[in-house]
């Protein structure tokens, strides 16, 4: 096997492990916690990374056409998730911020993931080791697919 073969399947099986690992983490029991879809949660994630985003950034971010965007947007809002702001340097356009119900969700779900991986990785450095390279490998993907990114085989 040569040297980009070896390669090659390391990043395979690193983009099967993030998958398989994220299919182990199970949403929080408590009655409080308000579960969301996966294209849900990307959309909430962008928002708490980025509170008061456009709609059409947010879309952008987590790959959904706007339509489909719309949907997603008006279904968290509804649920109390998302509050929609009228941007005040342009008043068609809308800010999007996550709201209290929102944020103690994200509290749940973190306190839900500490207890879950708790214990199966102790050392502090490996863990931040693996954080920096998962962001490195989002933000490259992301500007990859924007146009700005490298583009090796």
């Amino acid at each position: 096997m040569g040297e980009g073969d070896v390669e090659a399947s390391g990043l395979h099986e690193l983009a099967d492990l993030i998958f398989a690992v994220g299919r182990q983490l199970r949403p929080p029991t408590d009655p409080a916690f308000e579960p969301c879809t996966p294209i849900e949660i990307s959309v909430m994630r962008y928002i708490h990374h980025h509170p008061g985003t456009s709609a059409r950034a947010a879309a952008e971010a987590t790959l959904l056409p706007s339509s489909n965007f719309s949907r997603v947007l008006r279904g968290l809002e509804q649920r109390g998730l998302v509050d929609r702001v009228v941007d005040s340097g342009n008043a068609r356009g809308v800010c999007l911020y996550p709201t209290e119900k929102a944020h103690r969700n994200l509290r749940y779900l973190r306190e839900n993931w500490d207890r879950t991986l708790h214990g199966i990785v102790d050392d502090p450095a490996a863990i931040e080791t693996v954080n920096a390279t998962l962001r490195r490998i989002e933000q490259e993907l992301i500007a990859r697919r924007r146009g700005g990114g490298r583009q090796e085989p």
